[in-house]
C-alpha cells in the first residue's frame, strides 16, 4: 500500500481508469463477436457499424491504440465482406 497521500490518490485514479477501460474493451469485443456470429451479410453489416463505433470510442479514449482499432476493424470488415461473396 502507498504511504503518501498523492500515491493513494493515484492508486484510486488507476483503479477507476482500469474499470472504465475494461468496460470499453468489453463493449467492442462483444460487438465484434456479435457481428462475426451473424449468418446473413445484411445483419452483419448493421452490427459492424456498432462494432466500428465501439472500436473508435475505445481508441479515442485511450483504452486501445488507434492503429490497433484500425487493424481490428479491417479484419472484421474482411469477414463481413466474405459473407457477401458467399451469399452470391
Amino acid at each position: 500500500m502507498p504511504n503518501k497521500a498523492n500515491a493513494r490518490k493515484e492508486l484510486r485514479k488507476t483503479a477507476k481508469r482500469t474499470a472504465w477501460n475494461r468496460g470499453r474493451k468489453k463493449a467492442f469485443r462483444e460487438a465484434i463477436k456479435e457481428t462475426v456470429g451473424k449468418e446473413k451479410y445484411e445483419e452483419a453489416a448493421k452490427t459492424a457499424q456498432k462494432a466500428q463505433k465501439a472500436l473508435d470510442k475505445a481508441a479515442k479514449r485511450g483504452a486501445i491504440k488507434k492503429k490497433t482499432a484500425a487493424r481490428k476493424l479491417s479484419r472484421l470488415m474482411k469477414k463481413v465482406n466474405a459473407k457477401k461473396v458467399a451469399k452470391k
